[in-house]
């Protein structure tokens, strides 16, 4: 029995109330759950006391037992003090660039960075040879 804590969605049409439930997976959003922890009403001010009213204890004891939350309950969690902070995964593996394209752009990263390396030496030699050309061509004419 794999146990979820989940919203539970009530109100009326377009007036959302949801109850924080403990129940299986494999039961309905809105079905039979084992045990209702909490309340969440998002139509209150984010800064309002009755927003978002959990029983901590009850919380730890589902989470110790092996309940999981969900992921909107586990950021709700984390902002409320009683779990880590949920962590969004920044890019999604599907859109990350393959293998072969990360090998060229490296490749012409490095590229780059030798063509800056030569052009510094060539400008630091230019810099330390005296400037006798101009004066050999002035002393020809």
């Amino acid at each position: 029995m794999s146990l979820r804590i989940r919203l539970a969605r009530g109100g009326a049409k377009k007036r959302p109330f949801y109850r924080i439930v403990v129940a299986e997976a494999t039961s309905p959003r809105d079905g039979r759950f084992v045990e209702k922890i909490g309340t969440y009403n998002p139509m209150l001010p984010k800064d309002h006391a009755d927003r978002l009213i959990v029983k901590a204890d009850r919380i730890q004891h589902w989470l110790s037992v092996g309940a999981r939350p969900t992921d909107r309950m586990h950021k709700m969690l984390g902002q409320a003090g009683l779990m880590e902070p949920f962590q969004y995964n920044a890019q999604p593996l599907k859109s990350a660039p393959g293998k072969k394209r990360a090998e060229r752009e490296a490749e012409a990263a490095q590229k780059a960075a030798d063509a800056a390396e030569k052009a510094a030496a060539e400008a630091a030699k230019a810099a330390e040879t005296p400037a006798e050309a101009p004066a050999e061509a002035s002393a020809e004419a």
